[in-house]
């Protein structure tokens, strides 16, 4: 189900992406909503290097900064909006965290975990009632990772399926 406020916190992860770009870092974007209010955010870090962190994913920091508020909330009613379609492992962190839905902007076709059959996954992951909203403000973050691929300076995931997949839209 889409919401009206969907777009106005989109843009706001996608500000966060915007922020990524700029500092060189794949451009994702991730914020933690709840009653209407942002409580966490988290930008994608560790891509610029020579040796690529594969755990500073944008939603990763998001849940471990709304962990370090020490704030009990009903995590069920709380949204996760990225700008980008979260991976296996973002995904089980959501799903653990008890996050009750995800909103993201842009498909990933080659490491997205979204679409995966959580009833055939392990018991922990079965019962999850995850809501999953995909394709909100996609070409804005299409757009982002179309300037990331198209940078000759930028190498993470230089030549993947993501980005031939990107770059021929």
């Amino acid at each position: 189900m889409i919401f009206e406020h969907d777009t106005f916190f989109m843009k706001k992860a996608l500000q966060l992406a915007e922020e990524a770009l700029m500092d060189g870092e794949f451009p994702v974007g991730a914020a933690l909503v709840y009653e209407n209010k942002i409580i966490a955010t988290g930008l994608r870090t560790g891509t610029s290097g020579e040796t690529p962190d594969e755990t500073d994913h944008a939603e990763m920091i998001c849940l471990r900064r709304y962990a370090a508020l020490n704030r009990k909330i009903d995590m069920s009613k709380a949204t996760l909006f990225c700008t980008l379609e979260p991976c296996l492992m973002c995904l089980g962190a959501i799903i653990l965290s008890g996050t009750g839905r995800l909103v993201y902007a842009y498909e990933d076709i080659m490491g997205g975990a979204a679409n995966c059959n959580l009833g055939k996954l392990n018991p922990l992951y079965q019962k999850s009632t995850i809501a999953i909203v995909p394709g909100i403000l996609r070409k804005d973050s299409l757009k982002l990772f179309k300037t990331f691929f198209s940078n000759r300076g930028n190498n993470y995931w230089k030549g993947s399926l993501l980005s031939v997949y990107t770059l021929q839209q």
